[in-house]
């Protein structure tokens, strides 16, 4: 079985989800630490994201480490963190934060691939979205060397944001959709874009263009610690998009309300 295999399809069949719906999938975040990856690996989450980049000492043999800017150390290599979890049957989703981490873990997780039955999705934010200042990962470099290893793997291609409580908070623009499938279609991967829930109502429309242009593409809504917005706000989105292709990576206590709301039984 591939990566390419359809994430909804491959935890149907292991009998871990009963329909094909995105908001069954449950996901454990940033398991970078070793505490948070084994708390991670004992969860019910089908899927675990975590965090790569290269350490701070920048030395030229320096290996992949588990670990969300700014933090630039940690106690968990990608190395340990694949011996781990390719032990368990959960996908896993590797968000890179620089793009000189992404040739090195490639070839580490080529050296587990045979152990990897499962999704795997490759994350990057790739241009530059609302309020986003953050740093962009060059996308051509980062397409072009995950899919040199990986022609098969799940991109999750994503826009930097920002979120102000304060004011009105702009949109994914059709500017930016544009670009993203100007990129995209390109590609012969799956494709899930990765947008904030406080930014997806005022963006409905542009979206449902994005996810209208190819059967690879879906969303997958993320959610900052302090973003504020609504059950309501998930529900639109829930009237108005595929099951099928949309993902909830949101967090406590909006995922359980969310849940219960649409009557899918959260294991806690």
């Amino acid at each position: 079985r591939c990566w390419h295999e359809n994430i909804l399809e491959y935890f149907l069949r292991n009998s871990q989800i009963t329909a094909e719906d995105g908001a069954e999938i449950t996901w454990y975040h940033a398991a970078n630490h070793k505490a948070q990856m084994n708390e991670a690996l004992k969860s019910t989450a089908h899927m675990i994201e975590a965090d790569v980049l290269l350490p701070s000492d920048g030395s030229e043999h320096s290996q992949p480490i588990m670990a969300h800017p700014p933090e630039t150390n940690s106690d968990n290599t990608l190395q340990e963190w694949l011996t781990e979890v390719t032990k368990s049957n959960k996908g896993i989703k590797l968000d890179f934060k620089s793009l000189a981490a992404v040739e090195p873990s490639m070839m580490l997780l080529e050296n587990v691939k045979r152990h990897l039955k499962r999704p795997v999705w490759i994350n990057a934010d790739i241009l530059p979205g609302p309020n986003g200042n953050s740093k962009v990962i060059d996308a051509k470099p980062f397409l072009d060397t995950v899919t040199f290893f990986f022609p098969d793997v799940t991109f999750s291609l994503g826009w930097t944001t920002g979120w102000h409580p304060e004011k009105v908070n702009e949109g994914y623009n059709w500017t930016m959709v544009k670009e993203m499938e100007y990129i995209c279609n390109e590609l012969s991967q799956p494709v899930t874009f990765p947008v904030r829930a406080a930014l997806v109502r005022q963006s409905c429309s542009q979206l449902l263009w994005l996810l209208k242009q190819s059967n690879r593409y879906s969303l997958t809504i993320w959610t900052g610690k302090n973003d504020n917005y609504s059950i309501e706000d998930l529900l639109y989105i829930r009237d108005h998009f595929d099951k099928k292709q949309v993902f909830y990576d949101i967090l406590e206590p909006q995922n359980h309300e969310f849940k219960q709301a649409i009557g899918i039984k959260v294991n806690l």
